[in-house]
């Protein structure tokens, strides 16, 4: 018959057992609830309030921008911030806004006001839709565009939609098109605009504005690819053609 004493160790050894299990459980159990108030706290940056203004802006920038027709709308997709992130709480987040509102942009979010500071970036999406062209049909790489090749649809300036079809006319496709795709400049062969030594206008774009001068091109003008102007003051620029003798220079 076991000793009361040996059987007073067994209960210890028991109740010993019992409460580490009764803690470790508790510690998961709080663990689990600090990582749900710290992933509750990401999905809270920004708040519905600051979301809404952050698609407001980016809307009216997109609005504005010289390259938008009469007529288009403009559509403000935002994303999310990585769900790994663990920011702390902060009283006052101010934007840092991206040079243009134009298709996939990142805003600057960054805590001024808090325990920790911080700063992330949002990613956004800024489509710009307004009535263009796409292909009528399937078009093979090599085709020279006619209008029997193109349909009128809404396109997304943003991500290379074409509203004016005589600038599609008499070009020639670099890939093939799928009916219904819309005909962005990049899917048309590259044409040269000028060569290095002339003179170009150069059109500087900004939010709201524009400004126009006249430089010298230092490289041959490859439509899509930049190209550094030297200005009538002697400052060199980088813009990208965009017509015979000209080049664009967004700020």
């Amino acid at each position: 018959m076991p000793s009361p004493r040996g059987s007073g160790r067994v209960d210890v050894v028991r109740f010993a057992s019992r409460l580490c299990a009764r803690v470790g459980a508790g510690l998961a159990l709080a663990a689990a609830s600090l990582a749900a108030v710290a992933q509750a706290a990401v999905a809270e940056v920004p708040d519905a309030a600051l979301r809404e203004q952050l698609r407001a802006t980016l809307q009216q920038a997109a609005a504005a921008h010289p390259r938008v027709p009469p007529g288009a709308r403009t559509v403000v997709e935002l994303g999310r911030l990585d769900a790994r992130l663990r920011l702390a709480p902060c009283e006052r987040i101010e934007p840092q806004w991206p040079a243009s509102a134009w298709g996939a942009v990142r805003v600057g979010l960054r805590c001024t006001a808090g325990p920790t500071r911080w700063h992330v970036h949002l990613p956004a999406t800024v489509q710009v839709l307004a009535p263009g062209w796409v292909a009528a049909a399937d078009l093979a790489a090599g085709t020279e565009l006619e209008a029997a090749h193109l349909r009128r649809a809404e396109v997304d300036l943003a991500a290379g939609g074409v509203v004016e079809q005589p600038l599609l006319l008499g070009r020639t496709l670099a890939r093939p098109l799928a009916a219904g795709a819309p005909v962005r400049a990049a899917d048309l062969r590259a044409r040269q605009w000028f060569a290095a030594g002339d003179v170009v206008q150069v059109v500087a774009v900004g939010r709201g504005y524009r400004i126009s001068g006249q430089g010298q091109a230092m490289a041959a003008g490859i439509e899509g690819q930049r190209v550094r102007v030297r200005t009538d003051s002697g400052r060199i620029v980088t813009g990208v053609p965009v017509a015979p003798s000209r080049v664009e220079v967004t700020l």
